[in-house]
């Protein structure tokens, strides 16, 4: 398999984290306009390109105190 492409400006520009996408089960990122150009299919493995999720912005130390006395 080739190493993943990252599109935007040039196809080598990596998506920031506030920017929409589309990702694969790979995680190959593309931008929207790239995604739908391609059929919403991956270049690299073939796979379905979907909505790729935002990051949670990181845990207020309430959360991280709740989480501490949790068992896994």
């Amino acid at each position: 398999m080739r190493p993943p492409i990252f599109a935007g400006a040039g196809w080598e520009t990596a998506l920031s984290q506030a920017s929409s996408g589309r990702i694969c089960s790979y995680e190959c990122t593309f931008c929207v306009s790239c995604s739908d150009a391609m059929g919403d299919t991956c270049p690299n493995c073939g796979g379905e390109l979907v909505a790729r999720p935002r990051r949670a912005s990181a845990p207020t130390a309430e959360q991280t105190i709740s989480r501490a006395g949790q068992r896994s």
